[in-house]
């Protein structure tokens, strides 16, 4: 594809975003759906362009000894804690008197562990966490769609056992959230010192400098530049904590598995899968599942929006690649999305609104979640590691 014409397509896609954005914001009642949709298209275009991916960070970490990615991670949870203690600061003046409206804020208990567990085998399998998932459909990735059909499957496996796990983990589970025992600032400074200690002991694993990049010649090389080269891990870290602190202010707080899980609920419930009664699933906040009137509920269209500001940002960048896919590809996209579809269901939320939105808001459920989930991620790669040694004898012979 030509980069002209990959130019006039992203183009193309930038406009119609636009324009359909513009005409929601001007649906008496609510502007929630255009900015969802703007939003999410600006979300898209920085995960592509840093390459943020939970997954991804974790693998460079566990198998090339670099950082970098998880320290990205580091530096959006930071941004987003003094954003969101901020915000409910404002919304709930006494924290002890309840928990912020829809904040990511889930029930502790083993169950919570064995979700963020198999999660993380989930994106071992499948190559990515969902976030990713999204982004990477917007590049062409023969993956992405599987994994996402198995996401959905996941999640209505999820229905079908939650009951029985509420009944044995969850009902009684606590919720802890901790600026209802420290308050906003103590909350805020346990989690700012906890993210100080793991930006010290990982800022011991970075790679050696890279050459200096040769300065552009002309702004219109540095914005070539902009567009077309990878960005800083720290820009993407900075940036999903800032849009993060934003979408709480006029959406819910971050999340990508809302529309699907609900979506998947209602077919569930349509061919008798999904039990009539799911105990005390509405009653917690997170990525919630109710079953909406519309399709065009915010988290769809941020998902949207997601999906297409990646699609353009990879056409800019020559990244939108796509390929027929393989019977392995399909393979580890379905088996893996299963897996992250059961984990994001039963743990309310995924890397991007269990762990990030979570740990932000001071939920010690998105600590809880993110530690279960790469423990899970270093112990798969190592099964992984495994077996293609085990393999590599066998097939010299």
């Amino acid at each position: 594809m030509s980069t002209l014409f990959s130019s006039a397509a992203a183009w193309l896609v930038v406009i119609a975003v636009a324009a359909w954005a513009w005409q929601l914001s001007g649906v008496p009642g609510s502007r929630q759906p255009g900015f969802a949709l703007a939003i999410g298209t600006l979300l898209g275009v920085v995960l592509q362009r840093a390459r943020f991916c939970f997954f991804c960070h974790a693998r460079d970490y566990f198998e090339r000894d670099d950082a970098r990615g998880l320290l990205a991670i580091v530096l959006a949870i930071a941004i987003g804690t003094l954003g969101m203690h901020w915000i409910f600061g404002s919304w709930l003046p006494v924290p002890q008197n309840g928990l912020p409206p829809e904040a990511h804020i889930g029930p502790v208990s083993w169950a919570l562990v064995l979700s963020g567990v198999v999660f993380g085998f989930g994106m071992v399998i499948s190559g990515s966490c969902i976030s990713a998932h999204w982004y990477r459909l917007g590049e062409g990735s023969p993956v992405a769609p599987f994994a996402l059909i198995g996401t959905a499957v996941g999640f209505g496996l999820g229905f079908a056992s939650w009951n029985t796990l509420y009944v044995l983990a969850i009902a009684e589970a606590p919720v802890l959230w901790l600026p209802k025992w420290l308050g906003y600032a103590g909350s805020a400074a346990l989690q700012l010192a906890v993210l100080g200690v793991l930006t010290a002991l990982l800022w011991r694993r970075l790679p050696a400098p890279a050459e200096p990049v040769a300065r552009a010649a002309s702004f219109a090389g540095a914005l070539a530049a902009l567009f077309r080269g990878r960005w800083p891990y720290w820009i993407g870290g900075l940036l999903v904590g800032w849009i993060a602190v934003l979408v709480i202010l006029r959406l819910r707080p971050l999340g990508v598995t809302a529309a699907l899980g609900s979506q998947a609920r209602s077919l569930g419930g349509t061919w008798g899968l999904t039990p009539e009664r799911l105990e005390g699933l509405d009653g917690f906040a997170g990525c919630a599942t109710v079953i909406a009137e519309t399709w065009q509920t915010p988290n769809a269209l941020l998902v949207i929006g997601i999906v297409a500001g990646a699609w353009a940002s990879a056409l800019v960048a020559g990244q939108f690649t796509p390929r027929w896919p393989t019977l392995r590809d399909a393979a580890r996209g379905l088996a893996g999305g299963v897996l992250l579809g059961w984990g994001a269901m039963i743990g309310l939320g995924c890397t991007i609104g269990n762990l990030l939105s979570g740990t932000m808001a001071g939920a010690v459920s998105g600590w809880v979640f993110g530690a279960a989930m790469f423990f899970a991620v270093w112990l798969g790669l190592w099964v992984q590691r495994a077996l293609v040694a085990k393999a590599a004898p066998a097939s010299g012979e």
